[in-house]
């Protein structure tokens, strides 16, 4: 053993041992808290607050809730329920209100005689917000008086006194968020209002708002928004499935109490060919799935199993029917409220308690059972598509398998467009799917032939949001996209589900060219990944790179420019004379140096990486953008046209 091995051992000791108190803890490592401390971490903030106001509408005590995004992106957040307690906390010594705000784990919601059901980070919320906040203020009506505290980096400034009389109930929260924690300072209005949408359909009748005091709209008021739902899930079903055509006129609506558990289903079949599912528990979205979900397929695939055997509708069908025929093209809400939830998973956003299955089960057979005998026209179309899918899947299957013979068939089997690297480290490899042959043979001459491999395609690659999964297996370009990424698809379970073990890179990179047919085909190949990889997405292996639009030039100074924006700033430091501008509408009319400077060196290109932040936001805009509806489409286009790039 060293010296200095020696000397570190005999003085470790109780004065190495470090205590971090109150919530020191939570400016330390903030990501255990809230996830990160990029935008995701910094909206979550918003949504712990929100949470704590939800919980008094689950509980019967609040109707209305609204968030306002101030100047300076600080956040206010106003309910009408019963107010956090103030009066003195025997245990602790000191006001209700001051432990909830700067205690982890306290709180109403371990009390249930206070809250049946909570959602949030389970009891360390708002002490979590008030800890990474640099500024916060609460303010707190009830029993005709109001009380304040403030807080700086979530320790009080002064214990809770009372302000003056008041004639309304309710918690007014102000934070803002503090900057040396947090990489981004700035609130996106989009993301917030997805998220209060979200509520309101998981709340019928609940109404909350958000006015945003940084901008204001043509008349001069701030912007603002307002949700509300009358119908809950069914308004939410609607809402999901406004882009595209439905297979039967309303909703199935299923809701009710099983084994003391809240349950409330919505599903509307379409015409489509994906299954759409987004499931929570107590408001928490649980996209990684659970046992609500297990429960649900389970009792669906039953139910319309006995129902379409009986019909006599089966008889000529020569193959067994499996579950992902059942939900094909449709499109599920369910939403549960659980005393005790137990989350696993990656992100704790798995429900792992075994008597919510059983009881969702139950319901869903019970409900739907209903549902078929009492509505045979719509029993009859539904049992006709889960035919129609099967057939599909079964002429998929032979697509598939011989998409599988070519994979495993390693380099010997590769798409013979594909120019490989020579390392074999997946971790170090990057594949450029790339648009088109002639930007292909830009990339191949000027990428690192060591690790980065090209893959040419030929025009555009097929819509899979209108094709079925047989002619998606049969498409060439996609099958050489599979091909080339080594991967595996398809499981007893589900005939979609990407095997990534033998993935070959693990960075894919989508290069299109920097105009409107180029962002197309970037869409079309988002499209195609959402749909049939979304492990790859999942896992943060896909990237956009992001070619230059302009290199402007005057004399021996020239610089490549990104925006309009961009390229309008540089030209006025340069001046108004001699200044020459290019426009890459091409990525073909570039050299291979200038495509490898600006968009494929490590050192010096910008990557986009494809993340899934709102899974159902995504599913709505894919549908809507790349499905049949098109009135839905053209008003997304008008809205979004000042961020295209478009050429006159």
């Amino acid at each position: 053993m060293s010296e200095e091995l020696i000397k570190a051992k005999n003085t470790y000791s109780a004065d190495n041992i470090t205590v971090l108190e109150g919530l020191e803890a939570v400016r330390m490592r903030p990501a255990m808290y809230i996830g990160d401390v990029n935008t995701r971490g910094l909206h979550h903030l918003v949504y712990e607050v929100i949470d704590n106001s939800i919980d008094e509408a689950l509980a019967g005590y609040c109707s209305k809730i609204d968030v306002f995004i101030l100047e300076n992106n600080s956040i206010r957040v106003e309910d009408n329920g019963r107010g956090i307690p103030v009066d003195m906390h025997e245990k602790e010594g000191k006001s209700a209100l001051e432990v909830v705000m700067t205690v982890l784990h306290a709180g109403g919601k371990f009390d249930k005689g206070s809250y049946k059901v909570s959602g949030g980070l389970h009891g360390v919320g708002v002490s979590c917000v008030n800890a990474l906040s640099s500024d916060m203020r609460v303010s707190v009506h009830r029993d005709g008086k109001e009380y304040e505290q403030e807080y700086r980096k979530g320790i009080p400034l002064y214990s809770v006194r009372e302000v003056g009389p008041s004639d309304k109930t309710g918690t007014i929260t102000h934070f803002l968020p503090d900057t040396s924690i947090f990489t981004v300072s700035e609130y996106n209005y989009d993301t917030l209002c997805t998220r209060l949408r979200e509520l309101s359909f998981l709340n019928k009748g609940l109404e909350l708002t958000i006015t945003d005091q940084r901008f204001k709209d043509e008349k001069g008021d701030f912007v603002f928004e307002r949700f509300h739902s009358e119908h809950g899930l069914k308004d939410f079903i609607e809402y999901l499935d406004g882009n595209r055509e439905k297979l039967i006129p309303e909703p199935i609506c299923i809701e009710g109490i099983k084994q003391d558990i809240p349950i409330e289903i919505a599903m509307q079949y379409n015409t489509t060919y994906t299954e759409s599912l987004h499931s929570y528990v107590n408001n928490i979205n649980t996209h990684e799935g659970g046992t609500h979900i297990s429960g649900f397929r389970r009792g669906l695939t039953r139910t319309l199993k006995s129902y379409a055997d009986k019909s006599g509708m089966l008889e000529k069908l020569k193959f067994e029917i499996v579950g992902d025929d059942f939900r094909e093209g449709l499109t599920t809400v369910i939403s549960v409220k659980v005393q005790e939830p137990q989350f696993e998973g990656q992100t704790k956003t798995k429900l792992g308690n075994s008597e919510v299955m059983g009881a969702v089960d139950q319901m869903v057979s019970e409900l739907l059972n209903n549902y078929l005998e009492e509505n045979p026209k719509e029993a009859k179309l539904i049992v006709s598509k889960v035919i129609l899918a099967a057939t599909a899947r079964h002429a998929a299957r032979k697509a598939r398998e011989l998409v599988q013979r070519q994979t495993v068939l390693g380099v010997a089997g590769l798409p013979g467009k594909l120019a490989d690297c020579s390392n074999s480290d997946p971790e170090k490899c990057e594949i450029y799917i790339v648009e088109g042959q002639s930007a292909g043979g830009t990339a191949k001459q000027g990428r690192n032939r060591e690790y980065q491999a090209i893959l040419p395609l030929r025009g555009k690659i097929l819509n899979v949001e209108k094709a079925m999964q047989h002619r998606v297996l049969d498409s060439e370009e996609i099958k050489n996209i599979y091909t080339a990424l080594g991967v595996t698809i398809g499981t007893t379970e589900d005939s979609k589900a990407l095997n990534l073990e033998k993935l070959r890179y693990h960075k894919v990179v989508i290069m299109t060219d920097a105009d409107v047919d180029g962002s197309h085909i970037a869409t079309l190949i988002l499209t195609f990944f959402f749909r049939y990889m979304k492990e790859l997405i999942e896992n943060g292996h896909v990237y956009l790179a992001t070619p230059p639009l302009y290199l402007v030039k005057k004399g021996k100074q020239e610089r490549y420019c990104w925006t309009e924006e961009e390229r309008i700033r540089y030209q006025e430091e340069l001046g108004p004379n001699g200044v020459s501008t290019q426009r890459y509408k091409g990525l073909g009319e570039m050299s291979e140096t200038q495509l490898w400077e600006t968009t494929m060196n490590p050192e010096t290109r910008t990557f986009r990486q494809i993340n899934i932040e709102n899974a159902l936001e995504a599913d709505r805009v894919f549908s809507m953008l790349m499905g049949d509806e098109v009135p839905p489409r053209r008003e997304f286009i008008e809205k979004n046209a000042t961020y295209a790039n478009i050429d006159a």
